[in-house]
């Protein structure tokens, strides 16, 4: 059985000290951090308090980490966004190893321009991945690329381009999105695990709601559902994050309320898996 988990954006608005405390009372044994976590990130990244959060909840580690990406691109034209969009994620492997973390998820990058990545995007994107690859010799976690949005700018968005990079990166693992996956078609989710799943480190969890985007509760979702039972029919024994956005239910929700709703998810995930 795998590791079931939620990224911290769930808990967007908390310090860093309740958030592993709400997760440890949900059931979850496991826990996504996203560098970008405001109450870490906000306050120059302090080392000391998060591996303060990680002793102090034992049952959730070894965490996984998330590497920067909001406002950040390594494919992006400007070579300045670009440079410091890889030294944050090269910065995050190294914080994993000094955080005991197991598994990385990064991202590819996007075309600057709503436009079919070109030669240039991709040669940026080799790029990024040699200074990835130099970054993650030195440490012992797994480096895990994460498909993207089937959008036209994006790198990585389909299951044969995963597959691609993943064969010619020996050293580079994989954190599947089911979320973005199935925003393309229920069939891409199935290429992705065909073709990638014994690379697959981590896999992000969410149903696609009404409104076709990802990132919903799956515990009611026959379609989210179906994936999770493919992936337990097939093997998968690595984390499974829930990632979920608060901004998507008619009215906010308190920190019980989000407690109360992992259990549901947790609930959900183990009837799966077990």
């Amino acid at each position: 059985m795998g590791r079931f988990a939620v990224s911290t954006m769930f808990f967007h608005e908390y310090p860093c000290d309740c958030i592993f405390d709400y997760v440890a009372e949900s059931g979850l044994d496991g826990l996504e951090f996203w560098v970008e976590t405001p109450h870490f990130w906000l306050r120059d990244r302090p080392e000391d308090e998060l591996a303060g959060c990680i002793a102090a909840h034992p049952e959730l580690s070894p965490i996984t980490i998330h590497a920067p990406s909001l406002d950040l691109n390594p494919c992006s034209i400007n070579p300045r966004v670009a440079e410091i969009s890889v030294e944050y994620t090269v910065e995050a492997i190294r914080m994993a190893e000094r955080m005991g973390v197991g598994v990385v998820t990064v991202h590819p990058g996007r075309r600057t321009a709503k436009r079919h990545p070109s030669a240039y995007d991709y040669r940026r994107f080799e790029e990024d991945i040699a200074r990835l690859r130099g970054g993650a010799e030195k440490t012992r976690g797994k480096g895990a690329i994460e498909n993207l949005e089937p959008r036209v700018n994006a790198l990585l968005y389909t299951a044969e381009d995963a597959a691609e990079v993943l064969d010619r990166e020996p050293w580079l693992w994989f954190t599947l999105d089911m979320g973005h996956a199935m925003m393309a078609s229920p069939r891409e989710v199935d290429r992705f695990i065909d073709l990638c799943i014994e690379r697959m480190a981590n896999v992000h969890v969410s149903a696609i709601g009404g409104n076709g985007r990802p990132h919903h509760p799956v515990h009611n979702d026959r379609a989210a559902k179906q994936v999770l039972a493919e992936l337990a029919d097939r093997g998968y024994g690595g984390y499974l994050t829930l990632e979920l956005e608060d901004m998507v239910f008619p009215e906010p929700l308190s920190s019980e309320e989000k407690v109360v709703l992992l259990a549901r998810e947790l609930e959900a995930l183990e009837e799966i898996f077990s």
